[in-house]
């Protein structure tokens, strides 16, 4: 059978696979301990749940203007001026189904074949699928854990060709944690607007900030701004993964563009899904603060308990719900005579001796480290600490 060879070297995503057998495992009646999840364990704020319920009753249940309601872009374009100083029209949105849609949508309407795109070791292992699924070529710059795993304007320059694209940044980060400070982006757009290549600028994360702030690269000027595509979305600040409503800002000629391919692939995202969001993006943000709130505690504790074990090293995150965990020391001895290779084998020992699920850092660039999430209870936090410390202390 003669298949796509493009499509065929795409890799599945470890995450899913992680957490598809630590779901196996609580079927079969495990008590397993998921650090793996990638999302908010908050239920969904009542008072979008309920404008969702309105939107049916009202009839909201047909299609819609393939990149969105106005009302919609509307209110992101409210946000945008309100919270990041960002200026946009409505039709400068473009909304998409879920954050990581709007990903791809950028990459499509951007790249031609063999365009480079720059990522940033580590990263979200979705970017550089993405790429390659859009025709483009990932471009891996390694950055250094004494900078927090974030890419300088010196290692961005280095990595810079007549190829070159576009660059892939996150802040807050998946996996680190990490927060870009204002001078760090400003040095990166100076880059940037020196060679004229896009940043695709992920900032889903950007309200689950603990230490620093958030600084969209776009408010930087009105010239990174037009060679910036900011990349948002409701699942993670509003605990709406389900809902897949993520939206993209950019100059006009890429917007459209976007609403082009996205008119012929998906057409428009869920429509009382989009009803709902907007209820969400116009709220009094009580539940997000609460929610940040509570994250915040549970990372200080994990990052303090993961930090006193042998031979463990926690990346203290800024942002997002995730540690980073460094686990060299671990790499190349055994468990009841199993060697640990790498991240994958870690991870899989951990989940069969312990019954914890992580994720491994492999397929995020980096293979000596682990990926932790802390959307889960304070409880489930505890318990499974202790059971990652009991089997350290077995190897």
């Amino acid at each position: 059978m003669n298949l796509s060879q493009n499509a065929l070297q795409i890799t599945p995503s470890m995450t899913l696979e992680i957490t598809a057998k630590a779901r196996q495992l609580k079927a079969e009646g495990v008590d397993v301990i998921d650090f793996g999840v990638g999302e908010p364990d908050f239920d969904t704020p009542d008072y979008i749940k309920e404008a969702a319920i309105e939107a049916i009753k009202k009839g909201y249940t047909k299609y819609t203007p393939a990149s969105g309601i106005l009302e919609l872009k509307k209110a992101i374009c409210e946000k945008l001026k309100r919270e990041n100083g960002l200026f946009y029209e409505p039709e400068q949105i473009v909304v998409s189904n879920g954050a990581k849609h709007s990903i791809y949508n950028a990459l499509s309407a951007i790249l031609n074949p063999g365009d480079e795109v720059i990522i940033p070791v580590p990263y979200w292992l979705s970017y550089p699928e993405m790429v390659r699924l859009a025709y483009g070529k990932p471009v891996f710059v390694q950055t250094k854990e004494e900078n927090n795993f974030k890419i300088t304007a010196e290692e961005l320059t280095a990595a810079i060709n007549p190829k070159t694209k576009a660059l892939i940044l996150n802040s807050p980060n998946n996996p680190t944690g990490a927060v870009y400070t204002r001078k760090e982006l400003q040095d990166i757009a100076e880059v940037v607007e020196e060679t004229g290549i896009f940043v695709i600028s992920d900032e889903v994360y950007e309200k689950l900030i603990y230490e620093g702030e958030h600084v969209s690269i776009a408010s930087l000027g009105e010239k990174i701004k037009e060679l910036t595509i900011v990349v948002n979305g409701m699942s993670k600040a509003y605990a709406m993964t389900g809902w897949r409503i993520g939206y993209t800002a950019s100059s006009l000629d890429v917007a459209k563009v976007m609403a082009n391919i996205q008119s012929h692939t998906t057409s428009n995202p869920n429509s009382i899904a989009q009803y709902a969001s907007v209820t969400a993006l116009t709220g009094d943000g009580v539940a997000i603060k609460r929610m940040v709130e509570e994250f915040n505690k549970r990372r200080l504790y994990a990052v303090e308990r993961i930090s006193k074990m042998k031979g463990l090293k926690a990346v203290r995150p800024q942002g997002a719900f995730y540690v980073f965990v460094n686990i060299e020391e671990y790499v190349g001895k055994k468990v009841n005579g199993r060697k640990i290779k790498g991240s994958l084998d870690f991870a899989t020992l951990l989940i069969e001796e312990a019954n914890v699920a992580v994720v491994p850092a492999l397929p995020f660039g980096m293979d000596n480290y682990i990926r932790i999430s802390y959307a889960t209870s304070m409880e489930n936090i505890e318990k499974g600490l202790d059971r990652i410390e009991n089997f350290l202390n077995k190897i």
